[in-house]
């Protein structure tokens, strides 16, 4: 089982075997390449399980940040408590976004459908 099947633009596919107690062990390859850690989050879509390392307090989007924070010509400590600050706003944003989507979700909260967003096709 431990060799990769599929090599398809950039995709590799390995066959995992799952033990009695539900678990797997992710290659040490794969392992390695997306940086897990500590910890991993799991989720579905559709009929895939995603398993992916736990990102925290906004790493997702820390290169960006600096890269702004860089281009605004900040350096050394001015730099590094601007790149707090932009992290922290960055965790409030997403989770007032994920509070107005449960009300969405609940039938609480009003929403723009993708038409009333995008306009009809061939719209322009």
């Amino acid at each position: 089982m431990g060799k990769v099947l599929e090599r398809e633009k950039g995709v590799e596919v390995k066959k995992l075997r799952i033990s009695a107690k539900r678990q797997i062990t992710i290659p040490q390859k794969f392992y390695s390449q997306l940086g897990f850690s500590h910890g991993a989050e799991c989720e579905i879509r559709g009929e895939e399980l995603i398993i992916r390392p736990i990102r925290e307090g906004g790493e997702e989007f820390a290169e960006e940040i600096l890269s702004d924070l860089i281009k605004e010509g900040l350096s050394g400590e001015s730099l590094l408590q601007a790149f707090r600050n932009r992290q922290k706003e960055i965790r409030h944003s997403v989770e007032a976004m994920l509070k107005d989507a449960k009300k969405v979700a609940e039938g609480k909260a009003s929403y723009y459908t993708l038409q009333e967003v995008f306009g009809e096709k061939g719209e322009k």
